[in-house]
């Protein structure tokens, strides 16, 4: 699947070469440091559920950069913030993250101007249904690594980091397309 961006040019949605290595990087990176530092405000009543603005850094790197860099971004970007916040390893809130990134990678093929009102909508629908599908896994995964009934699934882990997640992205990742917007354009590329 290919995707046209501001110049028109084409890229591939699953390219994935030093160019995107480098932004998964910085992404995960990014991702693990703001995340840790955003831990210490913990939502009352929720599993390890904090409030993160920091879930807009998948969601944007899979917009801007693609599928592949989203998911790294999320995916190794929570592992690094847990490691950092003390937490240890979750594997399925890891791959839950990680879907909070791929989706809107997969939704990039649709933005073709970052500043554009359909590419913003295109945006806001993927941080919808990536927040979902990766929250509710995560969630779900409970049952089974926690022995969690389904309403501490669906209280204490799926809703608030549902909510609060979406909220965080809904906002700020307009913000970002449209300041990565002006730089493409700027750039010319």
């Amino acid at each position: 699947m290919q995707s046209t961006h501001t110049t028109g040019s084409k890229k591939n949605l699953w390219s994935f070469g030093t160019k995107q290595v480098v932004y998964a990087a910085i992404g995960a990176a990014l991702y693990a440091v703001v995340t840790w530092a955003f831990n210490i405000w913990q939502i009352p009543g929720a599993g390890n559920v904090g409030i993160r603005p920091a879930v807009v850094i998948p969601m944007f790197f899979g917009i801007a950069f693609g599928p592949i860099v989203g998911f790294i971004t999320g995916f190794v970007g929570n592992i690094l913030a847990d490691m950092l916040s003390g937490y240890g390893f979750w594997i399925w809130w890891d791959l839950g993250n990680g879907i909070m990134g791929l989706i809107p990678g997969l939704f990039s093929a649709l933005v073709y101007k970052y500043n554009e009102t359909k590419s913003i909508i295109w945006g806001e629908l993927s941080v919808i249904l990536g927040t979902g599908l990766g929250m509710g896994l995560a969630a779900i995964s409970e049952m089974w690594v926690s022995g969690a009934d389904m309403n501490t699934v669906i209280f204490a882990n799926f809703l608030p980091s549902f909510l609060t997640n979406i909220l965080w992205g809904l906002v700020l990742l307009p913000v970002l397309m449209i300041a990565y917007g002006a730089i493409v354009q700027r750039s010319g590329r």
